[in-house]
């Protein structure tokens, strides 16, 4: 399995708008984060977890030339805005691209991109969106990945994280992680978690929290995400122990 961060920032991305800090002024490509998402790919299938505002330049970059279907963690701006660049998979293949996500997420892309979800597209060019509901601890398959879906709060909303054929999970955008995921995710071999700043916040995890959830979860290699630009990498990834890192746009994972 290989995983590829296509973007390890938050809502802003580093470098920030209007900001002329110095890890918004740093020549380390580390430091320099779109917003998140990343890429799952497994004998043959490519799955995208969110579709943020600069996934047209993530899909570039990484060379994506085919998808399969896309995962959801939640509707917030940072995470859905991209879906219209979708439309370069639909247009090749002329069919819908099958989107997961909760009930509430698919609700709000209904909202947002409604030309994208009918069966009478407005215009030959638009993306087209196959709307597939998420359930709770209830696995699915795509291809050949095994998908399943934990819920996790992020202040008072939910979000969806991931575990991808029990050897991957993905946690983003969560200020904790409920007992019944830690225990679940016991033992997997990589975990990538939220980790936005050493300050707290009240809807993400600090670093020091996601040091300590990794581990409880006693992953064998954890990476953190959704990194805001008040954490400088190489400083950072210095205080770390050995078996948590920072993650960073570009980076790849064959787990």
């Amino acid at each position: 399995m290989r995983v590829t961060f296509l973007g390890t920032g938050t809502s802003h991305g580093v470098p920030m708008i209007g900001c002329a800090c110095a890890v918004c002024r740093s020549s380390d490509p580390r430091n320099h984060r779109l917003r998140p998402a990343i890429l799952v790919e497994e004998a043959g299938t490519t799955v995208l977890v969110d579709a943020p505002p600069d996934f047209r330049t993530q899909a570039l970059r990484a060379g994506l030339l085919r998808l399969d279907a896309v995962l959801l963690t939640h509707a917030h701006a940072d995470h859905i805005l991209g879906m219209d660049d979708l439309r370069a998979f639909t247009e090749k293949t002329n069919r819908a691209m099958p989107v997961w996500a909760t009930p509430r997420c698919l609700e709000a892309v209904r909202r947002v991109f409604a030309y994208a979800c009918t069966d009478r597209p407005t215009w030959v060019t638009v993306p087209r969106f196959e709307l597939n509901p998420l359930t709770d601890a209830e696995a699915i398959r795509i291809g050949s990945l095994e998908v399943l879906p934990m819920q996790l709060p992020h202040g008072t909303v939910e979000v969806t994280g991931f575990l991808f054929s029990n050897r991957v999970a993905y946690l983003t955008d969560c200020n904790d992680v409920p007992a019944d995921v830690v225990a679940r995710l016991r033992g997997v071999p990589v975990l990538i978690l939220d980790g936005l700043r050493h300050r707290p916040h009240p809807t993400h995890l600090t670093i020091a929290r996601a040091v300590e959830l990794a581990g409880e979860i006693a992953a064998r290699q954890t990476y953190l995400t959704h990194i805001c630009h008040e954490v400088e990498h190489a400083a950072a990834e210095a205080s770390l122990p050995a078996h948590v890192r920072l993650a960073y746009d570009g980076l790849e994972l064959e787990v």
